[in-house]
């Protein structure tokens, strides 16, 4: 995993945050560089991990899956060994140690009410270095279009590698089978080749396509490629607890998932009833986007702002040490 990036790896690190499964060529005509020089540039990003490409499921689509967020106070001697013991465990997506160093924020997708009792009932007492926790049921994921570029592309160049999507139709009915096959694959590899995904569910290269453009636009799945963002410049990332009015809390939600410095966006049960995380380039960009974004909203009656001071996984990727 780098430490640092040129010029030419940003952006092209930009553009598939953008469009997690743009092609070589696709890439190269948005920035003006040859093709050879993306993929001499981007397999390598990809080849030491620096890069993922994988998929994120919308919970609202599946079934007897319980997706949680959890606030957990542990002793901040141990707090690196439970972060890193949480992102080993299947069924987290998101593992953050939070800025004051003795509380760890993650989101889990549980695997029905037996494991959402397992794990606040045995598992999290039987714990020792946990304290106390919070837990907070995401009542709906809101989709969001994260085109965070850190100002490395123009809005044009980003529109052209993720144009806006037409009007979603109808959700899919989801075909256990071949779907579940495509999102195993697609979590290993969001960038598997049509190919690769058809032999993995037993169908045609045409039927994967179709299949996976399908569940994209009904919002059934979201493409991620994960990556450290301060490599791109964000250097402040936060999660933001809001206390929304009931009568506004979906309208304040769908405004704030659409900015493009939110990376997710929840509305959870407990004291603060919206859940929105954020990256932002510095301190001074959080505080604009505090003062000038969710300021204004109406509706908004109390907030809490809590920095990210590590992360131990991400899009249900384990981050390397």
């Amino acid at each position: 995993m780098r430490r640092t990036l040129d010029g030419t790896d940003r952006r092209i690190a930009a553009a598939l945050l953008a469009s997690p499964r743009a092609g070589w060529r696709e890439l190269s005509h948005c920035l003006g560089l040859s093709e050879r020089t993306v993929v001499r540039r981007a397999a390598p990003l990809y080849a030491d991990g620096t890069l993922r490409a994988t998929v994120v499921r919308n919970p609202a689509h599946f079934p007897g899956l319980v997706p949680m967020a959890l606030r957990i106070r542990c002793r901040p001697a141990r707090i690196r060994h439970l972060a890193a013991a949480l992102a080993h465990r299947p069924d987290t997506v998101w593992v953050d140690v939070l800025g004051g160093g003795d509380e760890i924020s993650a989101v889990f997708f549980l695997d029905g009410p037996d494991a959402r009792t397992a794990l606040l009932l045995r598992d999290l007492p039987a714990t020792e270095a946990v304290d106390s926790w919070t837990a907070h049921t995401l009542l709906r994921v809101f989709p969001t279009a994260f085109r965070w570029t850190a100002g490395l592309l123009t809005p044009e160049e980003t529109a052209r590698l993720a144009p806006d999507p037409p009007t979603a139709p109808a959700p899919p009915t989801l075909q256990h089978g071949v779907d579940a096959a495509l999102i195993t694959a697609l979590s290993e590899d969001g960038r598997a080749t049509y190919t690769d995904l058809a032999r993995r569910a037993d169908t045609t290269a045409l039927t994967a396509r179709r299949r996976l453009d399908a569940l994209l636009r009904g919002h059934v799945l979201r493409l991620a490629t994960e990556l450290d963002l301060a490599l791109l410049g964000a250097h402040a990332e936060a999660l933001l607890w809001l206390t929304v009015h009931p009568g506004a809390l979906e309208r304040t939600a769908r405004a704030l998932s659409t900015h493009p410095q939110v990376r997710f966006a929840a509305a959870t049960t407990g004291p603060a009833n919206l859940l929105v995380a954020l990256a932002a380039t510095d301190l001074d960009a959080l505080y604009t986007f505090l003062v000038t974004t969710v300021g204004p909203l109406p509706g908004i009656t109390a907030i809490e702002t809590t920095p990210l001071l590590a992360t131990a996984k991400r899009t249900g990727l384990t981050r390397r040490p």
